[in-house]
């Protein structure tokens, strides 16, 4: 029961350091009050495995589905609660727990997921970047994809410093805080995409998921997620079930030397178990050594604020550090040589 609390009080941390003040003050209420003697709270509490953010995240889970609670309408008094991001919804989501017990015991069974659009921000970049460097059109790979909605940047801009990159008719614009020099100008130009995940989402039967994972006092994070998926929802990016390896040794099989092969991965690599990840990059190593190919990252590596920003090279796997970016893409501190 202690692990569960203090998942709760590590995740009320991480909710205010990506600026979300009214589940910092639900998750802080939830670690202290929730008790045992209803479904709900006894499943939490009794979690047999590891609740915390790096297993199972029941904090979020739990988050999950009082959040779906409100946007299918099903509890007005929690909606209101969340309407007013200044206030605690601490009692008024305790009551909501009480009231749902089966609903929020089918969302406790399955862990959160989501597809985070501004993580696009870095991609556009890093596309101006590769396209300048190698004139090359791009094949784009996503390891750990979701619902593909970041498959899908060349159809966002990102606005920096009153200039814009990506799209001319965009369906969303990205505006990051920013910091160092500014992309390339040259524009990507796409000629084939496709993902993998070991559980896809699909935009139109996942479309409640993706969005109750979201924070309801960040409804701009909210409003550009249903553009993004409705925009899937026409465009249906690619996204296969599979081993993130696996795939990706049978996707490099097909070569192309008049494109430039971008694999990339945000916020993904960290839940690949190691043998994954070695594969994944013998993988990468062997495809690459005479064609061009490239990957970026966007991982959390310990040594600052935010997710490093690489890119490998091929051939010659050389690494080029980005600089850093927030985890949900609010701010990029760009360094790319």
């Amino acid at each position: 029961m202690n692990a569960v609390r203090q998942a709760f009080r590590d995740q009320a941390d991480a909710c205010a350091a990506l600026g979300s003040p009214l589940m910092q003050r639900l998750m802080a209420g939830l670690a202290e009050r929730l008790s045992i003697g209803a479904p709900v709270a006894d499943q939490v509490l009794g979690w047999p495995g590891d609740p915390s953010s790096s297993a199972d995240s029941v904090p979020l889970r739990l988050a999950g589905g009082l959040h779906a609670l409100v946007l299918t309408g099903q509890d007005p008094a929690l909606a209101e609660a969340y309407a007013y991001p200044d206030a605690d919804p601490t009692d008024t989501a305790l009551a909501a727990i009480r009231r749902h017990p089966a609903f929020l015991l089918q969302w406790l069974k399955s862990p959160p997921q989501t597809n985070e659009v501004r993580r696009s921000t870095p991609l556009i970049a890093a596309a101006h970047w590769l396209t300048a460097h190698f004139g090359l059109p791009l094949v784009l790979s996503e390891l750990g994809a979701s619902a593909g909605l970041n498959l899908l940047w060349d159809h966002y801009a990102l606005n920096v410093e009153r200039q814009t990159f990506g799209a001319d008719n965009p369906i969303l614009t990205l505006a990051p805080g920013w910091t160092g020099p500014l992309p390339p100008t040259a524009p990507p130009a796409i000629i084939d995409r496709r993902g993998v995940d070991l559980n896809p989402l699909d935009p139109v039967a996942d479309r409640l998921r993706l969005l109750a994972y979201l924070w309801p006092d960040q409804p701009d994070r909210i409003s550009r997620t249903r553009a993004a998926l409705d925009l899937a929802e026409r465009l249906r990016p690619p996204v296969d079930r599979s081993d993130a390896a696996d795939w990706l040794e049978t996707r490099l099989q097909t070569r192309s030397d008049r494109a430039l092969h971008l694999v990339f991965h945000t916020v993904a690599w960290q839940y690949f178990p190691p043998t994954t990840q070695a594969r994944a990059l013998a993988a990468m190593d062997r495809a690459g050594k005479d064609r061009p190919l490239a990957r970026l990252a966007m991982e959390a590596d310990g040594n600052g604020r935010g997710a490093a920003l690489s890119l490998s090279l091929w051939p010659g796997g050389e690494t080029i550090p980005l600089g850093r970016a927030d985890f949900h893409g609010r701010w990029v501190d760009w360094q790319a040589p």
